[in-house]
């Protein structure tokens, strides 16, 4: 069995650090390491459709934004398929024949689509593409026969979903599709980086993002606001490091030479949390170093994009090559599942057998 991976994003804004950490630095890894048959990364502008179908423009102008920060961090399309999502028509005839097999109850019971529905407050009024938007999910990963689908914690409900949806159509067709693994992030503390405000997850509709396309001074400005504990008021108080944002993000982005280079009266971040825990440590002083670690992490990322926000053509034809591959591929699937399902009605003649 080849080893496929499959990843994406919905172009709803651009891309902050904890896309960044929970995905998109693994994919450079991934990618980098060619350890792979083929690599899809989808820019999933049909799922991000289902919040945002009275918005279309919103979608649409993001999807420049996503591949630009795609591009920036180091994704490489001739090792990688960028691919819009909607364009790939094949996808929309597995969703359909998906939805079969799956009730709604078992779509009400997903967590991710419970939190996300409390979230976005739909009430009564909740898009049926919004709610069965985890079989459009299965479909863009078995598509593609993914075998490897990296993310986040808060995704692994939609891979279970993935799962369960492949293992009821072999079961009644055969072996006709791929089961996919999940793989999380080796950094519990890129998993879900909680937004500057301390808030559980960074998101772009609650505000509280550092942005990849962000300047130095707008990321200073964040850092520098950003959510420590409450109750340490004076350099003196001790202080906690378990639910302060500042430590969370130096776990995902601090490097054995960050010390060396940005506060060399400490040698690693465990001297530095236990100094704060202790008393005698301001929250200014580690915002700075948080700082200074963040801009080195991102520096060459926003020069990288400025590249491509100055060459879009480039970056337009390679959203086209990738679609094009991807929905060569997809055909093939569809065509699979059809001819096991015995509705490939006009590929032999078997249609008129029972009449002959």
């Amino acid at each position: 069995m080849d080893k496929v991976i499959l990843t994406g994003d919905r172009p709803t804004g651009r891309l902050h650090i904890g896309h960044y950490v929970g995905s998109l630095r693994s994919r450079v890894e991934l990618q980098n390491k060619g350890d792979y048959d083929k690599f899809y990364i989808m820019i999933a502008d049909v799922q991000a459709l289902t919040d945002n179908w009275d918005n279309p423009e919103k979608v649409r102008q993001n999807i420049i934004e996503v591949a630009l920060d795609y591009l920036s961090v180091g994704i490489d399309p001739s090792k990688v398929t960028i691919f819009i999502q909607s364009g790939v028509k094949g996808l929309y005839q597995l969703t359909c024949f998906y939805m079969d097999v799956v009730t709604l109850a078992r779509l009400e019971r997903n967590p991710t689509i419970k939190s996300e529905l409390k979230m976005r407050n739909f009430g009564e009024s909740i898009p049926v593409g919004f709610l069965t938007y985890p079989i459009s999910q299965a479909a863009d990963i078995t598509g593609f026969d993914a075998t490897v689908i990296p993310v986040g914690d808060d995704q692994l409900p939609m891979i279970e979903q993935t799962r369960e949806i492949v293992r009821s159509i072999n079961n009644i067709y055969g072996d006709t599709l791929y089961e996919p693994k999940a793989v999380l992030p080796e950094n519990e503390a890129c998993r879900r980086l909680p937004g500057t405000d301390g808030d559980a997850k960074m998101s772009k509709s609650l505000g509280n993002c550092i942005y990849l396309a962000d300047d130095e001074e707008t990321i200073k400005k964040k850092v520098m606001s950003m959510y420590t504990d409450p109750n340490h008021i004076r350099i003196e108080d001790p202080g906690k490091v378990e639910g302060n944002t500042v430590f969370t993000y130096l776990d995902a982005f601090v490097k054995e030479d960050s010390f060396e280079k940005y506060l060399p009266e400490f040698k690693n971040l465990d001297e530095l949390k236990a100094k704060y825990q202790q008393g005698g440590l301001g929250d200014v002083k580690i915002k700075k170093f948080l700082f200074e670690v963040l801009n080195e992490e991102l520096a060459p990322v926003r020069e990288k994009r400025k590249y491509y926000e100055e060459h879009i053509d480039e970056v337009i034809a390679i959203l086209k090559k990738g679609t094009e591959e991807a929905s060569a591929h997809c055909d093939q699937v569809v065509d699979r599942l059809r001819r096991n399902m015995k509705i490939n009605y006009f590929d032999n003649d078997d249609i008129a057998s029972n009449y002959r």
